[in-house]
This record gives structure tokens, C-alpha cells and sequence, in this order.
């Protein structure tokens, strides 16, 4: 790492990108298993109506909306940083418990309907509790790294890599492990999550060993964090609040695709061996669309990429609806839906960074913790979302486990992977190209006037005079 000091210009070591980048690594390893798997496992093992399974997703998630909020409060609310940061002790001690949790919600038990139910939601509101202190940690610590938007740019690209790795690890290895128990299948599901969980925890232990924070900053005591401000973290910042809308679709609109996609080619393409395939090529493209990310950012600007990415991925949808009956066009119309979700996914995190400087400069408070987490708030509701409708609507479509599907419940699932993503990425597109208007040219001016009202002091000055600038050793 070079000795330049100023902070628009700072360059961040390689190590240290692939370290932050095994954090949302680990964590999707940990995230995704659940995301792809556990409605399946309530249907399938658990016995539930699909429709439990919606309410349980509904439930848990806006409750970990709630507790991103909180968790926002208690970042912005630290007053006594040592040197492991403000950020990086929640990522090494959260973990633990999201580990732990994360296993469990795989158990398999033979309790009534109304206890299996409950036991359900309880762990999945535990799981959320857990991942809100260590994931929004985590993505609330990039302000604190680097203050370069090409670094942050870069910073946003890792992350997604690891995230696409780790999304790629559990489409293609975690029914594979599970199918290898054919007399057992509930064991099946408990071992495979448990390796994927122990993966998990070193990798969140690297990220956490490996990374800096340089330019941490403390609320002031007149400026106390709390909920209510966290909301406020979004109605007064227009540009977090415009990506906390886009985000809401597209996240949506991810997430219903990978929680159908495992019935989609085991009844519309009886083949669920192809689930493996499909997870290979499809988040092979997205790695590949992510490290395109930072040259495609440098070149033509964050929001053009970003609108080129929803195009894709909804023209793909489109193109599969009509015509993805056979096994290689849906893997390969799949390839150019992720390929366009590998953009939007990775800038979304490289925005939002954008959005707390711009918060500073307008009110001149500096909230990474109550600005993420404000973010996240529209993330975990659309995650409820996207849990609670596919367990609906498969109900509606009358989806019933392990017996060949009706015409109408084949047509439920097309339209449900394909025509459902497909409308929330126009919306999504519609909305950043209408009123986000945060670009390269105006993110400059506004660092320029935050450098004018504040001089960065040098690390180690600035914790000899107590002012919140913490280095690690």
C-alpha cells in the first residue's frame, strides 16, 4: 500500500479487497443456503403448506428490518472505539450466533404442525437478529475504509464477487451433499448446512482479520441516533431514498427467482439435476459481470452501468418466458438475466457509500451506521416479500410436493421466475433513471466541500486527539 495520505486519491492493498470480499462470501454462505433451501425444507421435510412457509419469511423478515435499524443505533451510538474499529468486532462476534442459528433452522423435528411452525420462526427471527449485527456492520464499515469512489467502486466489486462465489457454491454443491443421505433426507439438509456454515465462519474471521478502518467517525452527543432518525437517514437524503426503492424491486425480484428456481427445473424441466449446472454457468456470468463492474464504472459512470444491467436482466426474462422450454436456452437466457443482476448487485453497494457523504454534506451529521442501515431496512422488506410470495403463490398456483404438477401450476412457476423479476427490474429501471441524480460530477463537488469544512487529520493524530479516526496495527 502506498504512504499518500489524501484520502480521494488512497489506494487500497489487493489483500485487503479479497479480505473484504470473503465477508459477504462467508456470509451468503450462510445467507443463501437459507434463501434457496428452507422454503423447500419446510414443504418437503417439514411437511408445511407452502403457504406457512410464506408467513414465516413474512414475519421473520420485517422483524430483521426492525433489528437493522436497531443496529444502525447501536454503530452511530459508540463512544469508546479501541483499536479493533467501530465496525469490524461486530463482524468476529455476531458470526458465531448466525453460524449456530443458521444450522439450526435445517433440524428436522417431528413436533405438531402449530410447534413446527413456531419453532420455525423463532430460529429465522433469531438468524435475522444475528446477521443484522455482523452483515450491516459489515457493509457500514466501506466509508470507514476508503474515502475513493474508485476504491469504493472496487470495494463494491469484491463484495459482490464474494457473494456470487458464495451464492455459486450453495446452488451447485449444497443439494448434491444433501441428496448423498437418500434414506435420510432431513439428515441430508443438516450436514450440508453445516459444512456450508463452518466455510462460512472462517471466511467472516478473514474479513474481519484483514481489512482497515481509517476514517471513523464518531456522532456527537447533541446528534443522538435512534430509529426515528434512521427513518429520517432516508426521507431527508434523496438519493438513498431512490436507491432504497430500486433496491426494494430488485432485491425482490432476485430472490423470488433463486427460491423457484429449484422447483422450476424440478417440475416445468424434470431435471433437477440441471439446478447444479444452471447455478454454475448463471453465477459464473455474474462473477464475471462483476469484475467488468469497476472498468465499465471508470468509463461510462455508475448510474448508466447500472440501468444497462436492469435491461438485461429483464430482456433475458423476457426471452426466457417465451422461450426458455429446453433445458440449455434456460440455462442460457439465465446466463444473460445474472449477467445483467451481476451490475445492478454490485452497485447497489458501491451507491450507498455515495449516499452518506451526501447525507453529511447536506446536514452535516455523518451517519454510516443509521444510513446503511436505513438501506437495509428497504432490503429486508423486500426480502420479506420475496419469502412470503413464492410460499403464497405457490398455494395459488396449487403446487403440491413430490406428484407431477398441473398445466396451471407449470404456468404459475414460469410466470413466477421470469414475468414477476422481469416487472420489478423495469420498475427498478424506471425509477433510477426518473430521479436519481447523484452522479460522478456532483459526488466530486460534494467531497470537495466536505474536505473544505473538515481537514482530515492523519490517523495517528487524530486518536491522540480523541477525534474518530481509528488504524489497525
Amino acid at each position: 500500500m502506498t504512504h499518500n495520505t489524501d484520502p480521494l486519491t488512497l489506494k487500497l492493498s489487493l489483500r485487503e479487497k479479497c479480505a473484504y470480499g470473503m465477508g459477504d462470501f462467508g456470509s451468503n454462505l450462510m445467507l443463501c443456503i437459507g434463501t434457496l433451501y428452507l422454503l423447500k425444507f419446510y414443504t418437503d421435510e417439514l411437511g408445511m403448506p407452502a403457504f406457512y412457509g410464506g408467513i414465516i419469511f413474512l414475519v421473520a423478515k420485517f422483524f430483521t428490518a426492525f433489528t437493522d435499524m436497531l443496529t444502525g443505533v447501536l454503530l452511530d451510538s459508540r463512544r469508546s472505539i479501541g483499536s479493533r474499529g467501530k465496525f469490524r468486532p461486530f463482524i468476529l462476534y455476531a458470526s458465531v450466533p448466525v453460524a449456530l442459528v443458521a444450522t439450526a433452522q435445517f433440524m428436522a423435528n417431528d413436533f405438531s404442525l402449530t410447534v413446527k411452525t413456531a419453532i420455525a420462526t423463532v430460529l429465522f427471527m433469531m438468524f435475522g437478529l444475528c446477521y443484522s449485527l455482523m452483515n450491516c456492520s459489515y457493509g457500514a464499515m466501506v466509508p470507514a475504509i476508503t474515502k475513493n469512489p474508485n476504491e469504493r467502486a472496487q470495494l463494491a466489486a469484491w463484495r459482490q464477487g464474494g457473494a456470487t462465489v458464495g451464492l455459486l457454491l450453495c446452488t451447485v454443491g449444497f443439494m448434491p451433499i444433501q441428496a448423498l443421505f437418500v434414506n435420510q433426507p432431513s439428515l441430508g439438509y443438516l450436514v450440508a448446512a453445516l459444512i456450508f456454515v463452518t466455510g462460512g465462519l472462517f471466511c467472516m474471521w478473514w474479513c474481519y482479520s484483514g481489512v482497515k478502518e481509517r476514517y471513523v467517525e464518531i456522532t456527537p452527543d447533541h446528534h443522538k441516533p435512534g430509529i426515528l432518525k434512521s427513518f429520517c437517514a432516508i426521507f431527508r437524503n434523496p438519493p438513498l431514498l431512490v436507491l432504497c426503492i430500486a433496491n426494494l424491486c430488485t432485491l425482490a425480484a432476485f430472490n423470488i427467482k433463486l427460491a423457484i428456481q429449484v422447483y422450476y427445473t424440478q417440475y416445468v424441466l424434470n431435471d433437477l439435476h440441471l439446478l447444479s449446472w444452471m447455478g454454475f454457468f448463471s453465477m459464473g456470468c455474474i462473477l464475471v459481470g462483476v469484475f467488468l463492474v469497476p472498468g465499465a464504472v471508470k468509463r461510462f459512470g455508475k448510474k448508466p452501468v447500472y440501468l444497462s444491467g436492469l435491461a438485461l436482466w429483464a430482456v433475458g426474462d423476457v426471452m426466457n418466458f417465451f422461450w426458455g422450454t429446453s433445458s440449455l436456452l434456460f440455462v442460457l437466457f439465465s446466463c444473460m438475466a445474472f449477467f445483467g443482476t451481476a451490475f445492478v448487485n454490485s452497485l447497489n453497494w458501491a451507491l450507498v457509500p455515495d449516499t452518506v457523504d451526501y447525507g453529511e454534506w447536506k446536514t452535516g451529521i455523518r451517519a454510516e451506521g443509521s444510513v446503511y442501515t436505513g438501506y437495509t431496512f428497504s432490503r429486508k422488506i423486500s426480502a420479506a416479500l420475496a419469502g412470503f410470495l413464492p410460499g403464497i403463490m405457490l398455494t395459488q398456483i396449487g403446487y403440491v410436493p413430490h406428484i407431477e404438477q398441473s398445466a396451471t401450476t407449470l404456468l404459475g412457476l414460469r410466470q413466477l421466475i421470469f414475468l414477476w423479476p422481469c416487472a420489478l427490474a423495469i420498475i427498478a429501471a424506471i425509477v433510477m433513471g426518473l430521479f436519481y441524480k447523484l452522479n460522478e460530477a456532483r459526488f466530486a463537488f460534494i467531497i470537495a466541500e466536505l474536505g473544505k469544512r473538515t481537514a482530515y487529520r492523519a490517523p495517528e493524530e487524530a486518536h491522540k486527539e480523541k477525534v474518530s479516526s481509528v488504524v489497525l496495527p
